[in-house]
């Protein structure tokens, strides 16, 4: 069953970017909405239901409900910008339920909360000179950035401190997830749209997404 949701999930996200490509946007909110579902369902059906577990579900369930957010921008123009920062919002609070879950497992917290907020801002100060956004943008961005890189940095302090099967499939979505972000960054805010670019965005979001559901099949 888990096989052929991830088979279902490629399939409706390449329909999902096809539709939006023709500008069909009512179809492509459907599509990501059902592909988005897949993961969640693939999270629910690998979990073994601790706190821990229960929580990334959450954070998963939160994404698919961002997910369709950020593309009803696109349904309703002239509200596409306040819809759009709702869904970064959104995606911020699943952000936080994955945060929540891994941190308690975090043997050295305080270094990961600075190399964090180190990284971040580094990585803000590139984007920044490679994108042109209004204020409020640029900050939904960095506290948006700032709380995935935080999420990073202790994923992967998890599994540098504990390399353990679960640690290391958390960690590989959740680095595929920041990418994927930057990439929709860059390419939103950038000075041209490039559909490959978007292509990217989607394709590693999906497999970051896959990989953190599919994780927790192998918590203990």
């Amino acid at each position: 069953m888990i096989y052929v949701l991830m088979i279902i999930c490629a399939a409706l996200a390449a329909l999902f970017l096809r539709a939006e490509s023709r500008e069909q946007y009512v179809k492509a909110v459907v599509l990501k909405g059902l592909a988005s579902l897949c993961f969640v369902a693939i999270g629910a059906l690998c979990s073994p239901w601790t706190h821990v577990a229960t929580m990334i579900v959450a954070g998963l369930i939160i994404g698919s409900t961002a997910d369709v957010l950020l593309n009803l921008r696109m349904v309703f123009e002239k509200k596409g910008q306040m819809i759009f920062l709702v869904g970064i919002l959104v995606f911020l609070t699943g952000h936080i339920m994955y945060l929540a879950a891994v941190l308690p497992l975090c043997a050295h917290k305080l270094i990961c909360v600075i190399v964090g907020l180190v990284l971040t801002a580094l990585l803000m100060m590139w984007i920044f000179k490679r994108i042109t956004a209004k204020p409020a943008f640029k900050i939904f961005g960095v506290v948006y950035i700032g709380a995935i890189m935080l999420l990073n940095c202790v994923a992967i302090g998890n599994l540098i401190s504990d390399p353990s099967s679960f640690n290391a499939v958390f960690a590989a979505g959740a680095v595929l997830f920041l990418i994927s972000d930057i990439v929709l960054i860059l390419n939103t805010f950038g000075s041209e749209f490039k559909q490959s670019l978007r292509n990217t965005n989607i394709s590693l979001y999906y497999i970051g997404q896959l990989l953190i559901a599919l994780s927790l099949q192998l918590l203990a």
